[in-house]
């Protein structure tokens, strides 16, 4: 289960350090120990006393209000993402979280939804970043995600990401900051603990990227991938909300027509059937 006291201490102590009083506006003054924000900088710019923002940074925002919450992503720059976590976490400590639910069971309808797609690779994830469901242009697009069951474990356990991400630090930076916010919204997510802990044992650049506190909402997007088969590609990704199902999601890598990334997944399709029939 996480500690909501320090992660809370964590990421504001994380966002402090990356701002310089130049960057918010406020003069320099006396010999800094530390980089970053002073707390007492911080103070006065969320209009709250030292004595309170230190409170808050020692992990107690079991009493914060929303308009404190509001003042204090302001001051220290949060984007959207950012802001969200604080909420998640100040949530987190207010109170008793209720426990995750399994999300992990797809349902027949949305397996069938994901099926009917051509076209494009579709899958059924959650906030885990499980793989839970794919059609079959997804498998054979990404078949390393799938045989491994989960984002994460394949970014940053499987050599094999490593080619497959064009971009593998960019990839393996937006996984961790995905598990990062996932844990504010779920911190008594048991697999979801289990799965970070596995990480941190086993991959030095894990442990460095979770040390960051980094978040992210990436909801659309370009991925740039190397296929074995049809080499590099270029795609779009969209991800779908499923309210019914609201730590579930479906996600799309799609091309544009008439281009040589949209001419490969209709080659990858074709094989696919081809190896369907075979089997």
């Amino acid at each position: 289960m996480m500690d909501a006291r320090a992660e809370i201490r964590e990421f504001l102590v994380s966002r402090r350090a990356r701002l310089t009083p130049a960057d918010v506006d406020l003069p320099t003054y006396g010999r800094r120990r530390v980089p970053g924000l002073r707390r007492e900088e911080v103070a006065v710019l969320a209009g709250i006393s030292v004595p309170y923002y230190a409170r808050l940074e020692r992990g107690d925002m079991s009493k914060a209000s929303p308009g404190v919450l509001e003042a204090l992503a302001r001051a220290l720059r949060l984007d959207e993402a950012e802001r969200a976590h604080l909420f998640d976490l100040a949530r987190a400590r207010a109170r008793a979280a209720p426990a995750a639910g399994d999300a992990t069971t797809v349902r027949p309808v949305i397996r069938h939804l994901v099926d009917a797609v051509t076209g494009a690779a579709a899958f059924v994830g959650n906030d885990r970043l499980d793989v839970l469901a794919a059609n079959s242009l997804g498998r054979v697009l990404c078949p390393g995600i799938v045989a491994s069951g989960n984002l994460a474990r394949f970014a940053l356990l499987d050599a094999e990401a490593r080619t497959f991400f064009r971009d593998w630090d960019s990839a393996a930076a937006s996984v961790v900051a995905d598990l990062r916010a996932a844990t504010g919204r779920h911190p008594r997510d048991r697999r979801l603990t289990g799965l970070i802990g596995e990480l941190a044992s086993r991959s030095e650049e894990f442990r460095v990227r979770w040390a960051d506190h980094d978040v992210t909402l990436y909801r659309s997007g370009v991925k740039r991938i190397h296929h074995p088969l049809v080499g590099d590609l270029e795609l779009n990704y969209e991800q779908l909300d499923l309210p019914a199902d609201p730590r579930m999601i479906i996600f799309t890598f799609s091309a544009a027509p008439e281009t040589p990334a949209a001419e490969a997944l209709a080659f990858l399709a074709s094989w696919s059937s081809v190896q369907s029939r075979q089997s």
